[in-house]
């Protein structure tokens, strides 16, 4: 069967504090979005797990079954529930990796829920979002599949409505390492923890945009071309960036100005 793995917006990303666990806390809103990978799944009776056909996007292909986070969270659903079952998986990417979009998370997270159907498990999505922490800090929003303020790790949701808006997203050619960005020391962590599950007065900020930007020159000269014309946000760690707009027309009119050299989409608010 063949399921639609969506992109996911940070609208806001700060930091509020180091943890004990070497994570960090983070407030965020996530949005999701209709830029999607298909993850098609197949159950299989053999017991094995494995990506079949062999997936033929790059940033794929380099990956052994092992590191593959589709594999990892259908071989974790197998060994947690006891199934004989296996799987076998195949993802076709849409969205860039490396950009902050959750693309990977999304991916795992969509397996399970393909799989806790299939495998006839009938876990509670409460229990699969449990499950998927292992895998990500991301992957509980996409099993729970709504637009949600994020606390803790980003584990701690609550769901949100939110406007419907048109998005264009940009991505400008380079993959940011999470790690490095997490571990910067120019990283602010301090940011005042929120009393209240919003988008903060005036959108909020990323945090990791400065350290992104200067980091990676290609980010910030797409920040700044698209932040000369609508105000313009880093998602996640980056380096994706986006901007809102009210109808598609306005998002589409500007993606074809977008300089050659990079990429864009435009998305629609789920």
């Amino acid at each position: 069967m063949r399921y639609l793995a969506p992109a996911k917006l940070n609208l806001f990303l700060h930091v509020t504090g180091r943890r004990l666990d070497g994570f960090h806390d983070i407030e965020t809103v996530f949005q999701l979005v209709d830029l999607c990978d298909d993850v098609e799944v197949a159950t299989r009776t053999d017991g094995q797990v494995i990506r079949d056909p062999p997936p033929s996007a790059p940033v794929l292909a380099g990956l052994d079954d092992n590191e593959d986070l589709t594999v990892r969270a259908a071989r974790l659903l197998k060994k947690v529930s006891g199934t004989e079952l296996g799987a076998s998986i195949h993802v076709t990417k849409r969205i860039p990796s490396g950009g902050g979009l959750g693309g990977g998370s999304s991916d795992a997270a969509t397996v399970l829920l393909a799989l806790n159907q299939q495998w006839s498990l009938n876990w509670s999505v409460e229990r699969l979002a449990a499950l998927g922490l292992e895998l990500g800090s991301d992957v509980p929003v996409f099993i729970h599949g709504h637009n949600a303020w994020a606390g803790g790790r980003g584990e701690q949701l609550v769901p949100v409505d939110l406007p419907q808006r048109w998005y264009l997203i940009i991505h400008p050619g380079v993959s940011v390492s999470t790690a490095e960005v997490f571990t910067a020391a120019e990283l602010t962590r301090d940011t005042p923890a929120s009393r209240i599950a919003a988008v903060p007065a005036g959108g909020g900020r990323n945090d990791f945009e400065p350290v992104v930007r200067r980091r990676y020159p290609e980010v910030a000269a797409a920040l700044d071309w698209l932040g000369a014309r609508v105000p313009a946000k880093l998602t996640g760690t980056g380096s994706c960036l986006f901007a809102a707009f009210e109808d598609a027309d306005a998002a589409t009119q500007l993606l074809a100005q977008l300089p050659r050299q990079w990429n864009g989409y435009v998305a629609r608010s789920l």
